[in-house]
């Protein structure tokens, strides 16, 4: 994709520079590309080197890469480092990184194990503290405005308990907003604004296992009904992400924008069960 509109400052983030968290695939990815589509200047961040290679290449002038874990301090306030040093400024962080962690342990309450927790909480809170931290201590020593938006989940506060039940991300999401709503209270006034965007089940590398699942695509046909009862796509975010970042949005602090195709104003059929 051409990116190169970007030197006209044509788009909605014209003029803007934006570090995407978590920029390599799923919902961080597509943000990337709705960024630089919309004239902003992007540095992606991201631990698998290949795949960095492959977004660098797709990115050309428009855009960067920092390579680095967001589970780990420092990580985040290098490639603000690198966007004011390649494009002059930053203006804008959206905090993707996160994911599952049923396989190391998460899962129902009275299964949930310390190892599960504790990775789920590593890999989802405090990597989103991590880069809200670094975002504002930016935004602060340099007495200007910004805008932190951080990926959460309808799990947060809206749970499916037959099909994800996995207690610890719900919980690290729910504890996102906690941060932002309290962040967002603290630094309204200096014009540091703080939002956070919730999707539903959407077709990510994280969601492979429920989109395999013929039990949980039927229980999505109702649970999600908007445009026939699917599975969303992460291109079903980034018109919120680009908002959210942007000017448009300047006066919206504090709020929990969901993208869930209708999921938490749905019932959502379970499908019968037969008596043992």
């Amino acid at each position: 994709m051409d990116y190169n509109q970007t030197k006209h400052g044509t788009g909605r983030l014209a003029g803007k520079v934006v570090v995407v968290v978590g920029g390599t695939s799923g919902l961080g990815l597509s943000a990337v590309r709705a960024a630089l589509r919309e004239s902003a200047k992007v540095v992606a961040v991201g631990r698998n080197r290949e795949k960095l290679g492959l977004v660098e290449a797709e990115m050309g002038h428009g855009g960067a890469i920092h390579e680095g874990d967001a589970m780990l301090p420092g990580t985040v306030e290098s490639a603000i480092e690198l966007a004011k040093t390649r494009f002059g400024g930053f203006d804008a962080l959206y905090h993707v990184a996160g994911g599952s962690g049923r396989r190391q342990g998460d899962g129902p309450l009275h299964e949930l194990t310390d190892e599960g927790w504790r990775y789920t909480m590593e890999l989802n809170l405090q990597s989103a503290f991590f880069s809200s931290r670094a975002a504002t201590r930016e935004f602060w020593t340099a007495k200007r405005p910004g805008s932190v938006v951080l990926c959460g989940s309808v799990l947060g506060f809206s749970p499916s308990p037959r099909f994800f039940s996995t207690h610890g991300y719900a919980a690290a999401k729910a504890a996102i907003i906690g941060l932002v709503k309290a962040s967002a209270a603290y630094y309204a006034s200096y014009g540091i604004r703080f939002n956070v965007l919730a999707p539903a089940l959407v077709a990510t590398p994280m969601s492979e296992r429920a989109q395999g699942n013929v039990e949980i695509l039927e229980f999505i046909r109702t649970k999600q009904p908007l445009d026939g009862g699917r599975i969303g796509q992460p291109e079903d975010l980034d018109g919120a992400v680009v908002w959210l970042l942007g000017e448009e949005s300047r006066f919206v602090t504090g709020q929990v924008v969901t993208v869930d195709g209708g999921w938490t104003v749905s019932e959502g059929q379970l499908p019968e069960v037969s008596p043992v």
